[in-house]
């Protein structure tokens, strides 16, 4: 399958650094930090396929994803990057690089493992395209909806970023329906073939309070990226750049500048 021509924000000057979103999410959720972090780099937030302002393609596999990154940079004349991945974003960001080490400078993961977790989120999913958007003019009213589901008031924010209200219609920027039948191979990782690895420096930046990167994970990703480094945020989840944003920074900045 092709790859789609991926939306990015991009802003700063300097070494190249892509920011790839999770589930549910945007570049647009990462604006604040691309800009603090566009002081030392040239920032792309980019879109992933089927979110966002990228195009909506029938396929949401992690092999898809990784050629519309490397179709991205490859259109840009960008060379190596530095990666930045969240969730969904991480592990597209750690298959790049697993399976075309020269796109890759250095890697920043944050909060997911190399490992297949149960598809927990097909729930929501599930719950926002059952969510009748006939005559809604409000999120609040689609909030309502959802509430069943999708219990945190802050999750539920987060996915109502995505609802679109304009012309006096409502819909979704996500093209759910693929993202439903995509579920099981996005909470999954395809292992890579035996003895494949990344020999690049790696930063696994996990939240304290989060139980995606666990001391089980430890020897896949030790196996699979041998000069990776584990460090926590504290008092943060799983949306750690986003509940801590300064902690976060103060892990990666140093890492980007080269320190490790």
């Amino acid at each position: 399958m092709a790859p789609v021509a991926l939306a990015a924000a991009e802003q700063g000057s300097g070494p190249p650094l892509l920011i790839l979103h999770g589930l549910f999410g945007s570049g647009r959720n990462w604006s604040t930090l691309a800009q603090r972090v566009a002081a030392s780099h040239q920032v792309f937030a980019l879109d992933a396929r089927n979110h966002g302002a990228s195009p909506w393609a029938e396929s949401m596999s992690y092999a898809d994803m990784t050629e519309d990154l490397l179709a991205f940079q490859a259109a840009r004349g960008l060379g190596r990057a530095a990666v930045i991945g969240h969730s969904m974003g991480g592990k597209a960001a750690m298959l790049l690089a697993l399976h075309h080490a020269e796109a890759v400078e250095r890697l920043v993961v944050v909060d997911v493992a190399p490992v297949a977790y149960p598809p927990a989120l097909a729930a929501y999913v599930q719950a926002m395209r059952a969510a009748d958007l006939t005559g809604v003019s409000r999120r609040a009213e689609v909030d309502a909806q959802l509430a069943g589901a999708v219990t945190s008031p802050a999750e539920r924010a987060f996915l109502l970023q995505n609802l679109v209200l304009e012309g006096g219609r409502a819909r979704w920027h996500l093209n759910l329906p693929v993202l439903e039948r995509f579920m099981p191979d996005i909470s999954g990782f395809p292992a890579p073939a035996a003895g494949v690895s990344f020999g690049g420096p790696v930063l696994f930046v996990a939240g304290e309070r989060s139980s995606y990167v666990r001391p089980e994970h430890r020897p896949a990703i030790e196996r699979l990226f041998p000069h990776a480094r584990i460090v926590r945020v504290a008092e943060a989840g799983h949306w750690l750049h986003a509940e801590r944003p300064d902690a976060f920074l103060a892990l990666v900045t140093p890492f980007l500048a080269g320190a490790g």
